[in-house]
């Protein structure tokens, strides 16, 4: 009787992986809802004021306190999910479409376009990544738009590498072969053949680009170059709650907390994914 339930429970350890990586999808769930339904989700506004409880500590009426002037904190964490996913999203999108489409077109058909798009990986890989974003951010402004820019340009590389791995062993696999011989057009064995056999690895880098875009992020807003205030963001947040780290720690811990749970939700539904997909790592 029990049997259908456990088979299911096989199928997603199958599709997702192991305990900790579904551990890291309901983690990943959760944030999302709560990202996603923020508005109807957070107690108050994030932005109204209560002078006179400033610093308040957790308690029933604002379970996560209230910040160096008076807004309440849960709400702000709310709201600032909204600014980690849209970074994530979009960081991961771009540079997923650009790096793949790079990285195919090199890996298929070789030659100066593929000696172009290997040198500039290269190039942009001798910089360590966030600090080229910090750069590029301070040469442009602080600013939302600004960090989206700065992520994308970098993490188009990594998909990149990796499709252009994947493709320059596809292109050899014999259907390919088949499929080039009976005289399909390069767009149809790109997109229809050799693409897909890459989407897996895709997948499992765009999972794990997530949590360093989430990151990267947090990061410039900490140092002032990112989200600008008024609006709520967790780098933000933990660059305020340095000057009370002492007197009001919550300031810092529950921001902190907020960024360390989703990326390691991240973390392991992608290490999960890479496992599913490739079972001879796990034995390995």
């Amino acid at each position: 009787m029990t049997e259908p339930p456990a088979a299911g429970g096989r199928r997603l350890r199958d599709v997702v992986g192991g305990p900790m990586a579904v551990a890291g999808l309901v983690v990943v769930v959760l944030a999302a809802v709560a990202a996603l339904f923020a508005p109807w989700l957070s107690p108050y506004d994030p932005s109204a004021q209560d002078l006179a409880l400033r610093l308040a500590g957790p308690g029933w009426q604002h379970p996560f306190g209230l910040d160096e002037l008076g807004r309440d904190i849960l709400s702000r964490v709310l709201a600032g999910a909204r600014i980690s996913f849209l970074v994530g999203v979009v960081v991961v999108s771009v540079s997923s479409v650009v790096g793949s489409v790079l990285g195919a077109l090199a890996g298929y058909f070789g030659g100066w376009f593929d000696e172009l798009v290997s040198r500039l990986i290269d190039i942009l890989l001798a910089f360590p990544g966030l600090l080229l974003a910090i750069a590029l951010v301070a040469v442009l402004g602080p600013s939302l738009m600004h960090v989206l820019f700065a992520l994308s340009i970098i993490g188009w590389v990594g998909y990149a590498r990796l499709v252009r791995g994947q493709v320059l062993r596809a292109r050899e696999i014999e259907f390919v072969q088949a499929a080039r011989a009976l005289g399909a057009g390069t767009p149809r064995i790109l997109f229809r053949h050799v693409l897909p056999t890459a989407l897996p690895a895709v997948v499992v880098q765009a999972t794990l680009g997530m949590a360093g875009a989430i990151i990267s992020e947090a990061a410039l807003s900490f140092l002032g170059l990112g989200v600008q205030p008024p609006t709520p963001s967790w780098g933000t947040m933990l660059n305020a709650g340095i000057a009370h780290l002492l007197d009001a720690p919550h300031l810092t811990i529950f921001p902190g907390l907020a960024i360390a749970l989703l990326v390691l939700g991240f973390n392991f539904l992608g290490d999960g994914l890479r496992d599913a997909a490739d079972p001879k790592s796990v034995q390995a």
